[in-house]
């Protein structure tokens, strides 16, 4: 237990919440089962960001899945995380893509996926979708075929 005390420094503690995107936040820990494939999968159904032009919020549930190899995201750190966006201007494809290659930068995992189901605004809903596997592995198939067939 006192190793994964030393890897993760915000799980029980105070939470103070950034004001703008940070990246900083995210922490990750060792996969217990590196050997093994398997999801993990995270759901934030209250995601928000600005949008870039106008600076009107936008609103999302935001959707990752994950097939870990040596390192996890925390989930508290995910979730400051991912409320850093709050105050960001983005687009809702760039949200998407730099929550995926922020993730990946941190844990490389084997394969990765986030969708954005963003609410209507102007009558429209955008619902962007961005996916990575490892090169010259499986998983780079995976994410082409899952790209390819997902709709």
């Amino acid at each position: 237990m006192t190793e994964l005390k030393d890897q993760l420094s915000l799980l029980g503690r105070r939470t103070e919440y950034k004001q703008d995107y940070a990246p900083e936040v995210l922490e990750a820990f060792d996969n217990k089962h590196p050997d093994n494939d398997y999801w993990v999968r995270f759901n934030c159904p209250e995601f928000t960001s600005l949008c870039p032009i106008t600076g009107q919020p936008d609103f999302a549930e935001i959707r990752i899945s994950y097939i870990p190899d040596i390192k996890m995201v925390e989930s508290k750190s995910l979730k400051l995380y991912l409320f850093s966006f709050r105050n960001h201007g983005a687009f809702h494809e760039d949200c998407v893509n730099i929550i995926m290659k922020d993730l990946i930068h941190l844990m490389n995992p084997k394969y990765i996926e986030v969708t954005g189901i963003f609410t209507p605004r102007g009558g429209i809903s955008i619902y962007p979708y961005a996916n990575y596997g490892r090169p010259g592995t499986k998983y780079e198939k995976m994410a082409g075929h899952r790209l390819m067939t997902r709709g």
